[in-house]
């Protein structure tokens, strides 16, 4: 079978930690649903899928999704994520290897130490999505911490050098990325920048501008939510509402303990009244949200790059966000939202803006929404991927045939 530019249809397998709601999650369902769209066979192998807490596009069947090891543990006495994470993936990967036939290309993200074992077939190429060094992310703060962290980083590192094609999400991450894995870089292994994207058909004409703030992220500190809220309390406008909505998940403590602590910040700063909080609202609903909304307030510093602002610019509406990390190479700043310093004076001066003239969220949403189009669409995206994964392809042949 052929596919509409000529090429070959290929088999590919996806492979990710855990496909629940999320950027991560909804890049790498964005990328099954476009590779599906370019007429190939895509199935995604995942160690956690919850059907009731998933993106719908995993249920709708234009490629399969298959669980393997869902009764391994996600940590031990809280402790141990990241080793718990990595034998769950490595089990994904050998169910792979040893189960199914070859796979033209493999795609993996976030845990580097699959790359080796799916590498055993010669035949298949991997290509490794790297949103953020996770050395990075993880905690060095104690003696412990950094002896039971420096082997899980010295594997990292070695691992997703032995990717034949890395993809990063940013230009800040692509930075990051040499400056953090400087073997790599010396090497000459430098990754390229694929942007995440939005679909943006998804989003009608906006529903009104209602006098409400919303932030969507996933209840984790690292997220900064808290600064929503003190940045909305510093309106004092009791005719204002702020919604709060998010990825949330019963199993992680963080979670949990987040956002009884966002809640509790509400009721110190005088605003509870005011802040609605939404865990794990379905894509109809958060679509819903963001139509009614005067402005998204986007309120992680130095994010990789985040998929929020997308989403929102594509909904017609403006974007209020850190001026640091990828909201600097989405967001317009003056034209489409507001870049700030992480501050709730700077937030709150920025959303008073709207609230004094709501006309310009309308004209910076509509000047927002046309950005994204151009720019970060799914099918941008989808041409983009799919010619990385034809090039990987097509230079391996080349290697073969040398």
């Amino acid at each position: 079978m052929e596919k509409k530019n000529g090429s070959k249809k290929m088999n590919i397998a996806i492979i990710h930690p855990d496909l629940g709601i999320g950027g991560a999650e909804r890049l790498i369902v964005d990328a099954a649903v476009e590779l599906a769209s370019h007429g190939h066979n895509v199935h995604i192998f995942t160690s956690h899928h919850d059907r009731n807490r998933c993106f719908e596009e995993t249920l709708a069947g234009s490629f399969a999704v298959t669980v393997y090891g869902s009764f391994l543990p996600r940590h031990i006495f809280y402790r141990f994520h990241a080793v718990c994470a990595y034998i769950r993936c490595i089990f994904v990967a050998l169910c792979v290897l040893f189960k199914w036939p070859s796979f033209d290309v493999v795609l993996a993200d976030q845990v580097s130490v699959v790359i080796p074992i799916l590498k055993l077939k010669k035949s298949s190429k991997v290509v490794f999505y790297c949103h953020f060094p996770d050395l990075l992310l993880a905690k060095h703060t104690t003696i412990v911490r950094r002896i039971y962290r420096a082997p899980i980083n010295y594997l990292e590192q070695l691992t997703t050098g032995m990717a034949d094609l890395i993809l990063v999400n940013s230009k800040f991450t692509a930075s990051t990325f040499a400056a953090t894995f400087k073997c790599l870089d010396s090497q000459g292994i430098k990754p390229a920048v694929l942007y995440p994207a939005v679909n943006v058909d998804q989003f009608s004409q906006p529903n009104g501008y209602r006098l409400n703030f919303l932030s969507i992220n996933r209840f984790e500190k690292k997220k900064n939510i808290d600064l929503a809220i003190s940045a909305f309390a510093m309106l004092r406008s009791p005719d204002v509402t702020l919604t709060i909505a998010g990825g949330f998940d019963q199993r992680l403590r963080e979670n949990v303990d987040y956002l009884e602590q966002l809640k509790v910040l509400a009721e110190i700063k005088g605003v509870s009244k005011q802040v609605k909080f939404i865990t794990s609202c379905p894509t109809s609903e958060r679509n819903a949200l963001l139509s009614e909304c005067l402005c998204v307030i986007y309120t992680p510093k130095d994010e990789h790059f985040g998929i929020v602002p997308l989403e929102a610019m594509a909904a017609h509406k403006p974007v209020i966000a850190c001026n640091s990390g990828g909201p600097v190479e989405s967001v317009k700043d003056g034209e489409v939202g507001f870049l700030c310093d992480p501050s709730p004076q700077s937030f709150s001066l920025a959303m008073a803006k709207f609230l004094k003239d709501p006309s310009l969220a309308e004209n910076m949403g509509s000047k927002a929404r046309a950005h994204v189009a151009t720019s970060f669409s799914t099918k941008t995206f989808g041409i983009q991927l799919n010619q990385y994964i034809m090039d990987v392809v097509e230079q391996h042949k080349q290697t073969k045939a040398d």
